[in-house]
């Protein structure tokens, strides 16, 4: 079925389109500053539309996240199926936290989710779609370390403490790496979290290894 509003494309194609102008706006001007004229002009569209689309900018900023999660997580699934053990699959998955596309800028990826966790404290709806992000998050890292544990090749552990923990870790050093702090850019963070990961799980780490670029979570990161 083709959007009769403009006739550009299938629903589907028109709101991916819309979700993809929201990400480049919302990570350029921030949140507040984002209007949903300057997303309907980036998708080339009308505002109209938009709201037809989405009703409200709380339900675009969650639903960009949303999307930009779900594109994430596919493509994590894809790169960990190729990776034998479950201690590289968990690496991948902090790589794939941390480390940005070789041609963005590494804060970038985290200031949807600053935005995010902004409007979750003051709007139930966003704290909600906030928490079943995050929930999703853990879990992954949860199932990631009970593989491990499985196979013989992590320590005994609680799986989902060891998830919350990383998780925090991981969020808070986004937070230094979208502020910019020059003791924290993202390779650092990258090999702290990883230390902490052998460290808690009780292997060792060889340090980083020779991988391709990839994107950064949105960009979080929360494959």
């Amino acid at each position: 079925m083709r959007d009769q509003a403009d006739g550009l494309g299938t629903a589907d194609q028109r709101r991916e389109q819309m979700l993809r102008a929201a990400l480049e706006v919302i990570a350029e001007r921030g949140y507040p500053e984002t209007r949903i004229a300057d997303v309907a002009e980036r998708a080339g569209t009308s505002p109209a539309l938009v709201i037809y689309y989405f009703k409200t900018k709380d339900q675009l900023l969650t639903e960009a996240i949303r999307f930009s999660e779900d594109s994430w997580y596919e493509a994590g699934t894809r790169r960990m199926a190729a990776i034998s053990t479950a201690a590289g699959r968990l690496e991948e998955l902090v790589a794939m936290s941390c480390l940005p596309e070789a041609d963005a800028e590494p804060q970038s990826s985290w200031l949807l989710w600053l935005d995010l966790w902004a409007q979750a404290v003051r709007h139930p709806e966003v704290a909600g779609v906030r928490q079943k992000f995050d929930e999703r998050w853990r879990e992954t890292i949860c199932a990631l370390v009970l593989d491990g544990q499985e196979a013989g090749e992590f320590g005994p552990v609680d799986p989902a403490d060891f998830a919350v923990t990383l998780s925090a870790l991981l969020d808070g050093l986004a937070v230094q790496i979208a502020l910019g702090d020059p003791a924290v850019d993202a390779g650092r963070a990258f090999e702290l979290s990883m230390r902490y990961v052998a460290r808690e799980l009780g292997f060792t780490w060889q340090g980083r290894r020779r991988r391709r670029a990839q994107g950064a979570r949105a960009a979080r990161p929360r494959p």
